[in-house]
């Protein structure tokens, strides 16, 4: 078994792109150590979800609760129970969206500490160091996922899904995690301050606010209903809630597929180009 470490990569390897798969595990394994080295960052990922998952159940959900109407699995009426079960997957969404902002800000401290100048004077793979940060995300967005989901649970989120309906909101999960992964690799690459990668991901964190996260659409003025309506978390939001509840998925779960997989191809296709272009004076 291979146990290369980041120093034993040099410029004169054989044959880089034939090493790429084992680059790749090298950059996942130092990014993994990072993520244990700087443990605030995973614990910001991870309370500010269950905080506002905790602020909307119990302190705004018995009167959003009773404000639903359609949208809610068959025999669940209003209340805060019936809101834990409609908030959960937004919650759950949040989750992926502080994970992606986490990568943004890591990939600004390899950029403004000088590790991707060296990497690419180094004979690595182009692709394996972006992938690592993203595999690395990816880990610690499931860990998020799967706490978020926990604390769901306990506070009263009831699913109503089989084995095959949690693999399948699972899948979406690790769709929206890929894309708005490398979604915040680029911006990470494109920023010129570590404070820049922080806030640029922001959008990120609002969009499932201004969808139907956490109110349905049709509760919203007609200007931003329809914003609401066509951004694209809200596809996300309704089919991870229709295969969580069981509640109408329509073809939002198309146009959950739709979104991602544009947004990855053209945030993959950017941050390459980003990781490619000579160095400018920050």
């Amino acid at each position: 078994m291979s146990t290369m470490t980041i120093g034993d990569i040099r410029p004169d390897t054989a044959d880089t792109r034939s090493h790429a798969f084992v680059h790749a595990r090298v950059m996942l394994r130092r990014n993994l150590r990072h993520l244990q080295r700087y443990p605030s960052l995973t614990l910001m990922v991870i309370l500010m979800p269950l905080v506002l998952l905790l602020l909307f159940v119990y302190v705004f959900g018995g009167t959003l609760g009773a404000g639903l109407g359609s949208g809610m699995s068959a025999g669940v009426h209003g209340g805060r129970a019936a809101y834990a079960d409609y908030v959960a997957p937004a919650i759950i969404l949040l989750a992926v969206a502080a994970a992606a902002q986490g990568t943004a800000i890591a990939v600004a401290q390899d950029m403004t500490e000088g590790i991707i100048a060296r990497f690419r004077t180094m004979a690595v793979a182009r692709s394996s160091v972006l992938t690592g940060h993203v595999v690395s995300a990816t880990i610690q967005t499931l860990i998020g996922v799967v706490v978020v989901t926990a604390a769901a649970l306990a506070v009263g989120f009831r699913p109503h899904a089989n084995a095959a309906e949690w693999l399948a909101a699972l899948g979406v999960i690790l769709l929206v995690t890929f894309a708005v992964t490398w979604l915040c690799v680029g911006l990470g690459l494109s920023a010129r301050s570590v404070e820049t990668a922080s806030n640029s991901p922001m959008f990120l964190i609002l969009l499932p606010f201004l969808g139907s996260g956490f109110v349905p659409t049709s509760s919203l003025p007609t200007g931003m209903r329809w914003f609401a309506e066509y951004e694209p978390f809200t596809p996300v939001n309704e089919t991870l809630r229709g295969l969580l509840t069981g509640t109408k998925i329509g073809d939002n779960l198309g146009i959950t597929i739709a979104w991602c997989v544009g947004v990855a191809v053209l945030s993959y296709a950017w941050s390459r180009r980003l990781y490619e272009r000579e160095p400018k004076p920050r």
